[in-house]
């Protein structure tokens, strides 16, 4: 039976600012427990305000590693002003930018998970340039463009350890379903095609692949 959070864990989770429902934060829960049993961090690209960030926290403290969350926090297409999913709340009126960071450190807080995670405040690619650890976790969810999608891959997919996973979010094979999902969706198709990566699940938008070969 696949690992579950706990109740109070499951209720941060359903009570933070995001977008994933909870089912798919179920199955990434799951892999996550799983993943850590490698005994290496575990990584997500794209924090926004930290509610799949709770459940990664949560795995990681279970299996005495790191989690790790990479954004830059100024949201990406799709949230910004004028578009589908942009939330006023998360505008500094300061400079006029979104700024997700106060409120994914408060949605931490909260949860009581601030110890088991290390924020990496920057764009993606320039993080992953320097990345050296093996992980035994990635989570794309950062940006949906083709070159935001293919540079999260690309930079991060290498770092996964064989046996370790990879998950994609957003994935909808339907051009009409969601206008956000092609990118993922060509970032998926290209890792089951690398023959690098197995799929193991699939639940609504959300895909897991375990590494099986080398290479991306």
């Amino acid at each position: 039976m696949p690992a579950a959070p706990k109740p109070e864990i499951l209720a941060a989770f359903e009570a933070a600012k995001g977008f994933m429902p909870a089912g798919e934060g179920l199955a990434l829960y799951a892999a996550a427990v799983e993943a850590g049993r490698l005994g290496l961090p575990l990584l997500e690209v794209g924090t926004y305000c930290g509610r799949s960030t709770i459940l990664l926290a949560d795995a990681a403290r279970e299996a005495g590693v790191s989690a790790l969350t990479v954004d830059h926090h100024r949201g990406s297409e799709e949230q910004q002003p004028g578009w589908e999913y942009h939330d006023p709340e998360t505008v500094d009126p300061e400079v006029g930018l979104m700024d997700t960071l106060p409120t994914f450190r408060r949605t931490l807080h909260r949860a009581g998970l601030e110890e088991h995670v290390v924020a990496l405040v920057g764009r993606s690619p320039r993080i992953a340039a320097f990345w050296g650890t093996p992980l035994g976790f990635v989570f794309i969810d950062g940006g949906h463009t083709d070159e935001h999608a293919t540079a999260d891959y690309e930079g991060w997919a290498p770092h996964v350890a064989e046996g370790g996973l990879l998950l994609i979010h957003d994935v909808f094979p339907d051009p009409q379903d969601e206008f956000t999902g092609q990118a993922p969706y060509r970032v998926y198709l290209r890792a089951l095609a690398s023959g690098a990566f197995t799929e193991v699940s699939a639940t609504d938008s959300l895909r897991v692949l375990r590494r099986t070969g080398p290479g991306i």
